[in-house]
C-alpha cells in the first residue's frame, strides 16, 4: 500500500498549506535477494600509497636504507620492489643485499635517487633541464622505465639546433634508441643551423660522416655541405686533414654550380693537396661539361637528397579564363585536400611551359595577352617567391617542356609568326640555354615527357594539320627518331610518365575537345587505349601523383575549367577530384615535394601578400591589352573546332 506524508508550503498570504506527497512502495528489482555485492573503491590505491609515503617521510616501518656516498635514504622494500625490477631482483634473488638492512648504491646521483624513490610512492616526478641528465641514467640503471621514457620525451621536446648533437650523444651513451633517432633526424633536418654551433666542431669523424653521408640531409645546396666539412677539418687541421677525401666523397659535388667548383672547391689547398679529391672534382666537372652524357654519370653524387618531412604538392600556374590571363598560381595539398594561393609571377603567362626541377618550379615563355614571351622565372617554395632566370633564345608559347638529369628541355611552340620545331636546353647549374637538334616536325601545342632518359614529343599542330605523330630524342645520341603514332590526332593534350608508361589524354583533334586517352607501352613500342576522362579537355595539364595521374583545368570548347580528375591505373578509372579555386585553360602544372607549404602560404595570405587584390593586379584583361581589338575567336580560352 502506498504511504503518504505531509509537506508544508507557504502560501502568498503567509499561511502554511499542507501538500500531500504520495510515496511509491519499495520493490525488489531482483526476484531473489542478493547473495554477494562487490564494492570497488578506485581511490583506495592512491589513498593507501599516500599514507605509506607519509610513513616513509616519517621513517615508520621502513626496512631498508639506501646509501649513496655519505647520505642514507630510508624506504620500504615492498614498495621499491613493486616499482623497480632492479630492486625486485635485489630483494628476492640470492644476492648479498637481500638480507642487508643497508644497501650501498654506486653510479647513482643522490638527487635522482631521491626523486625516483618518491616516484615509486607517488607516481609523480618533476623533470627539468637541471635534473634530466642525472634522472635518465638513474632511472635506466634502476629499470624504472616509465621515468626513463618520460625523460626521453622531455628531451625530444627540448630539441634545438644548439643542443641536438649533445642530446644525440647522450642518448647513444644510455641506449635510448628512439631519442637518439629523433635527435639525429632533427640534426639532419636543421643542418644549416646545426653546423654553426660549437657542438658541430667537436664531433668525431664518424659523427660528421654520419651526417654528411645521409640522403635525408636537408640543405638548400651542396655548397653548404662542403663549407661545413671544411669548417670541421680546419678546426683541427693537423688531426682532421686525413679525412678530407672520405668526407668530400659524401658531398655531392655534381650538384654544385660550376662557378663554385672552380672558384671555391678547386682553389681550396686541402683539396688540391689530395689526389683522390682531384678525381672527385674531375668527375663533377665532367658532369657539367658533358650534359648529353649525364645519364651515364648517374650515381648518388648526381641525385638530389630527399629529407624527411617532404610532402607532395601540386602547383597550377598561369593560364587564363575568358579574356583574363593570370600571373597567379595555386598550390594543392592532396593529404589535406586543400588549395591555397601562391605568390604571383612577375608576368602574366598563358600557354607557358611549367616544370619542376630540383627544388624549384620553372615558368618558361608563354603569352602575356599581347606578345609571345622569351622570358623565364623560377619559384622557390621555401620563400614563396619568383625570381628571374635566363631568357630563352627564341620567343615561345604553346611549347612542350620536360626535365631530365638536371636539365630542362623546351620543344617546339609558337613564336608569334610560325610554328617551331627547334629545341632548347637549360642548365640551372650554369644558367645557360643551348640549342639541341630540332624535331623532325613543327609542333605548336605539343607535349613532352621523359621515359628511360629519352624525351618524347607528342602531337601538336604544324600550322596545317593536327598531329598524331610522336618522336623520341636520345640526348646520348643527340638525335630525334620517329616512334609509333598515337591512335588519335591530339593538339594541346596532356602527357605524363607513370611506371615507364607514357600517358596522353584529351586534346583537340581539329573537330572537338577530347576525353579519350591512350598510353605508350615503351617495352612493346605500342599504344593502347585507357579509360576516358569524365570531361572533354584541351589546353589542360597532367602530373603523376601517388601512383596515379591528376589532370587539371583546360577548356571543353565552351569555357575554361577549374575541375580536376584523378586516374587510378590499377582499375583504369577516372574520378572527379577537388576543383581548383580558379578556372584555368592553357594552364601549367608541376609536382614538387616541399615542407609545410600550408603553413607558409596561410601565413602569407594572412599577411596580405597573396590576397585578392594581388591576384587581380597579377591578371591582365586581354581586351584592354589589345586596345579593344581582341575577339572571342582569337581568345585561346574559347576553343573551337579550328582553334589551337
Amino acid at each position: 500500500m502506498a504511504t503518504t506524508s505531509a509537506a508544508w508550503m507557504t502560501s502568498s498570504t503567509g499561511q502554511k498549506q499542507e501538500d500531500t506527497v504520495i510515496e511509491e512502495p519499495l520493490t525488489c528489482e531482483s526476484p531473489e535477494p542478493m547473495s554477494c555485492y562487490l564494492h570497488h573503491d578506485p581511490d583506495h590505491p592512491m589513498s593507501s600509497f599516500s599514507v605509506i609515503n607519509k610513513m616513509r617521510v616519517n621513517i615508520q616501518l621502513c626496512d631498508v636504507s639506501l646509501r649513496v656516498g655519505n647520505s642514507v635514504t630510508k624506504a620500504h622494500r615492498l614498495v621499491l620492489a613493486s616499482s623497480s625490477p632492479y630492486f625486485y631482483a635485489m630483494f628476492n634473488d640470492d644476492m648479498a643485499e637481500k638480507l642487508q638492512s643497508e644497501v650501498e648504491l654506486h653510479d647513482v646521483d643522490l638527487g635522482a635517487l631521491q626523486l625516483l624513490i618518491e616516484y615509486t610512492y607517488t607516481g609523480q616526478v618533476h623533470i627539468t633541464d637541471e635534473n634530466v641528465q642525472v634522472l635518465l641514467p638513474a632511472s635506466s640503471l634502476l629499470q624504472i622505465n616509465s621515468v626513463r621514457d618520460a625523460c626521453c620525451t622531455f628531451l625530444m621536446k627540448q630539441l634545438h639546433p644548439t643542443n641536438c648533437l649533445g642530446i644525440r650523444q647522450f642518448a647513444e651513451t644510455h641506449s635510448c634508441n628512439e631519442l637518439r633517432s629523433r635527435s639525429h633526424r632533427y640534426a639532419l633536418q636543421n643542418f644549416e643551423e646545426v653546423v654553426k654551433t660549437e657542438e658541430f666542431l667537436f664531433l668525431s669523424f664518424s659523427e660528421v660522416e654520419d651526417l654528411v653521408s645521409n640522403d635525408k640531409l636537408n640543405v638548400v645546396s651542396e655548397e653548404q655541405v662542403f663549407v661545413a666539412v671544411m669548417d670541421w677539418i680546419k678546426h683541427n687541421p693537423s688531426e682532421r686533414s686525413q679525412y678530407i677525401a672520405q668526407l668530400l666523397g659524401h658531398v655531392r659535388l655534381a650538384q654544385m654550380s660550376k662557378m663554385f667548383l672552380l672558384n671555391v672547391v678547386e682553389t681550396e689547398p686541402l683539396v688540391r693537396s689530395e689526389p683522390s679529391c682531384k678525381d672527385l672534382l674531375l668527375g663533377a666537372m665532367k658532369y657539367h661539361l658533358l650534359p648529353d652524357q649525364r645519364s651515364d654519370f648517374a650515381s648518388k653524387q648526381t641525385e638530389q637528397r630527399s629529407p624527411d618531412g617532404l610532402m607532395p604538392y601540386i602547383f597550377a600556374i598561369g593560364g587564363g579564363s575568358l579574356f583574363t590571363i593570370h600571373s597567379a598560381g595555386e598550390c594543392y595539398n592532396p593529404r589535406h585536400d586543400r588549395w591555397l594561393p601562391i605568390a604571383p609571377m612577375s608576368k602574366c603567362r598563358s600557354r607557358a611551359g611549367i616544370v619542376s626541377l630540383g627544388k624549384l618550379i620553372y615558368a618558361i615563355g608563354g603569352y602575356d595577352g599581347i606578345v609571345d614571351l622569351s622570358s623565364a622565372e623560377c619559384y622557390d617554395p621555401n620563400c614563396n617567391r619568383w625570381s628571374a632566370v635566363t631568357s630563352l633564345g627564341t620567343k615561345r608559347s604553346c611549347l612542350g617542356i620536360s626535365a631530365n638529369h638536371g636539365l630542362l628541355y623546351v620543344c617546339g611552340g609558337f613564336d608569334g609568326a610560325s610554328c617551331l620545331s627547334s629545341v632548347e636546353r637549360y642548365d640551372p647549374l650554369t644558367g645557360v640555354w643551348s640549342s639541341c637538334p630540332s624535331m623532325t616536325t613543327r609542333r605548336r601545342y605539343c607535349r613532352v615527357s621523359v621515359v628511360d632518359n629519352c624525351l618524347y614529343a607528342l602531337g601538336g599542330f604544324d600550322s596545317t594539320n593536327y598531329q598524331s605523330t610522336v618522336e623520341r630524342y636520345d640526348p646520348r645520341m643527340s638525335k630525334w627518331m620517329t616512334v609509333p603514332a598515337m591512335s588519335s590526332r591530339r593538339s594541346s593534350c596532356a602527357v605524363a610518365t607513370l611506371d615507364d608508361m607514357l600517358y596522353c589524354v584529351g586534346g583537340n583533334d581539329g573537330t572537338m575537345c577530347m576525353s579519350s586517352g591512350e598510353r605508350l607501352n615503351v617495352r612493346r613500342n605500342a599504344w593502347e587505349p585507357i579509360a576516358t576522362m569524365q570531361c572533354r579537355r584541351a589546353t589542360h595539364d597532367m602530373v603523376e601523383l601517388d601512383g596515379g595521374l591528376l589532370v587539371l583545368g583546360g577548356n571543353d570548347s565552351n569555357s575554361s575549367l577549374h575541375s580536376t580528375e584523378r586516374y587510378d591505373p590499377r582499375i583504369n578509372r577516372w574520378t572527379m577530384s577537388t576543383p581548383m579555386p580558379t578556372r584555368r585553360s592553357s594552364v601549367g602544372a608541376a609536382l614538387l615535394y616541399c615542407f609545410n607549404m600550408d603553413g607558409k602560404l596561410t601565413t602569407a595570405a594572412n599577411a596580405g601578400t597573396t590576397n585578392a587584390a594581388a591576384v587581380m593586379s597579377g591578371s591582365v584583361a586581354m581586351v584592354a591589352a589589345s586596345s579593344g581589338t581582341a575577339s572571342v575567336t582569337n581568345s585561346p580560352y574559347k576553343s573551337t573546332a579550328t582553334s589551337v
